[in-house]
């Protein structure tokens, strides 16, 4: 874009944006059921970690500013071409499109509750998926149009609904409960595995920085900003639970978020609450899409994607990238539908793809740290390799407690273990045969940079150096 379009404002709704989804609804329910209000506790623990993790993020996009491919291009410099495209294609394309495709499923199935129709449930996934298609063909304020909108009434729905709650204005019965439950440290740790999965995803303001006014501060400014208020309204929310939702109800729903708003206003909330699925699929959906297709973009300028995935239309909107990830979306969304158990595992194991290419963005930090420590960078980590480390560690343990249960962490492992060895397989191939690159080999960052020009790769093929 010759034009900066975007603010301050954009970059917290696009953060907040793929966060707060209807998946997170339903893991905030099922943790404060698990241990009442101590569940706001976890959740401050797990959005300090991500704090971290964008604090990491904010200073490789110092590092590399305007790259389109944000962390596929970190990673080709920090650590070479392997890791980056398994990370990328499974850490997040793949987590992102079943995240998405869950987020989806999770939406139709609330509102085919709330509007029962002689139709199925996957209609209702359609009919978003096509909005959103059409919304983020026309670029770049269109998109930025329909996040802000979105974004921000889904917070203040959330917000007011958690309020009415807290000071006991609903119209149904409230409920007589402690306000804590198994009130152990060991139980509130075990818990922040279940609360990180609340606030992934603000990272998501990377791929836009080339379009944001004075991008050094608000990218992480608005990353910042938008993870605080997360954790803000979703500890408002668990609040108002108390008052009107049993935690064992909470913790046995498939949809808790419509249980409180039933409880709460009986049949006007739970419309309530379906307004508010719709907006978050709406919110997460579109921030998936529109990043997704600019990171594939941003890949195949370093040949690590068919080149058609850098094709743009008229509103010089990447399309093809467009395209692919929402009939992805929808191919997930129907694999989901209407089944709660496979929508929890999938989300697990795109979670587990999510946390890996948080550690993958920390080890980038050091890598450059040890490697460039005077390099220019406009942000940077405070406290040395101390933060990054310390960020490490948590994810690590979190995907250690990714489920509670040991069959069930098992197979998500299985799942992870499967894709990883068949996204090497391929990654392999292509770094081989189509790249011509050394497999771990860090590409240096001038030559990482120099390939956001078309130009790039046109003077490598005519040198025979890749295909």
């Amino acid at each position: 874009m010759d034009e900066k379009k975007l603010g301050l404002r954009d970059v917290v709704a696009v953060s907040v944006g793929l966060v707060i989804a209807t998946s997170s609804l339903v893991s905030i329910g099922q943790g404060a059921g698990r241990i009442g209000e101590l569940f706001i506790v976890a959740m401050i623990i797990a959005c300090i970690f991500n704090m971290i993790t964008m604090a990491t993020m904010a200073e490789l996009n110092a590092l590399m500013p305007n790259t389109t491919g944000g962390l596929a291009q970190y990673t080709l410099a920090g650590i070479g071409p392997l890791p980056t495209m398994v990370l990328m294609v499974g850490g997040y394309f793949a987590s992102n499109i079943l995240s998405s495709g869950v987020e989806a499923s999770i939406f139709a199935y609330a509102m085919g509750e709330v509007i029962p129709l002689p139709l199925p449930n996957y209609c209702w996934t359609l009919l978003i998926s096509v909005i959103i298609l059409i919304a983020n063909l026309r670029g770049v304020d269109m998109f930025a149009k329909i996040q802000n909108l979105v974004c921000y009434l889904l917070l203040g729905s959330m917000l007011i609904m958690g309020l009415i709650g807290v000071f006991g204005l609903g119209t149904g019965a409230v409920v007589q409960q402690p306000a804590v439950m198994n009130a152990t440290p060991k139980n509130v740790i075990a818990m922040t595995a279940t609360a990180f999965w609340l606030f992934i995803g603000a990272e998501y303001a990377i791929p836009i920085s080339k379009d944001v006014r004075n991008a050094k501060r608000n990218v992480p400014l608005g990353m910042f900003l938008g993870l605080g208020l997360i954790c803000l309204v979703q500890s408002i929310m668990v609040l108002g639970f108390h008052r009107y939702t049993r935690w064992a109800d909470l913790m046995n729903s498939a949809a808790p978020h419509m249980l409180y708003g039933s409880n709460l206003l009986g049949m006007p909330g739970k419309i309530w609450m379906a307004f508010v699925a719709a907006l978050a699929v709406i919110s997460s959906q579109n921030s998936s899409v529109q990043a997704l297709s600019a990171i594939a973009q941003g890949m195949t300028k370093m040949n690590m994607m068919p080149q058609c995935f850098g094709k743009t239309n008229r509103y010089k909107v990447p399309h093809v990238g467009v395209w692919f990830v929402t009939i992805a979306i929808l191919v997930c969304g129907y694999i989901s539908q209407d089944s709660s158990e496979r929508i929890s595992f999938l989300i697990q194991v795109g979670s587990v793809f999510w946390m890996l290419s948080y550690i993958v963005a920390h080890i980038d930090l050091l890598v450059f740290r040890k490697r460039l420590p005077h390099a220019p960078r406009n942000f940077k980590v405070p406290g040395g390799p101390v933060l990054p480390l310390i960020g490490i560690s948590g994810i690590v343990y979190m995907i250690c407690n990714i489920s509670t249960d040991f069959h069930t962490r098992m197979m998500i492992y299985l799942a992870t273990g499967v894709t990883f060895a068949a996204l090497s397989v391929w990654s392999v191939l292509w770094i081989k045969l189509r790249m011509k690159m050394p497999l771990m080999k860090p590409v240096p960052i001038n030559k990482v940079l120099a390939m956001e020009n078309s130009m790039f790769y046109k003077v490598r093929r005519n040198k025979g150096l890749c295909r």
